[in-house]
């Protein structure tokens, strides 16, 4: 099970940071990502990170904003955002997918089994 939270309201180039917690796993055994979904959008990918942690990958549109990372001790992947922009503004889901290798990454919604609820990020201009 993965819990989604650290959405709100903020104005453009602010900051938020968002957590995903897994439950019932062992997320070190786990690529997390990170989707968003606008309204009215489909969803589209944001960041994912492979398993140990060493290998990332943004979406252009994030990419220098947006930090993904993660504390497998804690059972927990982040998404530090910065300079946001009101375009950001979505409801912020969290995957995750076992997979064998350690630094594998992955940027379709498809490849994930575990869904987290969203976390909604709203940002003013």
């Amino acid at each position: 099970q993965l819990q989604a939270c650290g959405g709100g309201l903020v104005q453009a180039g602010g900051s938020l940071k968002l957590s995903c917690a897994a439950s019932g796993v062992t997320a070190n055994n786990y690529v997390m990502g990170w989707f968003r979904q606008a309204p009215g959008k489909e969803r589209e990918f944001v960041a994912t990170i492979s398993r140990n942690g060493r290998f990332k990958d943004y979406a252009d549109s994030v990419r220098g904003r947006f930090t993904i990372s993660r504390d497998n001790a804690k059972n927990t992947s982040y998404l530090q955002m910065s300079d946001l922009k009101p375009e950001d503004t979505a409801d912020y889901h969290c995957a995750a997918v076992r997979r064998l290798h350690s630094n594998i990454v992955l940027r379709t919604s498809e490849s994930y089994d575990y869904w987290g609820q969203g976390t909604l990020v709203t940002v003013s201009s």
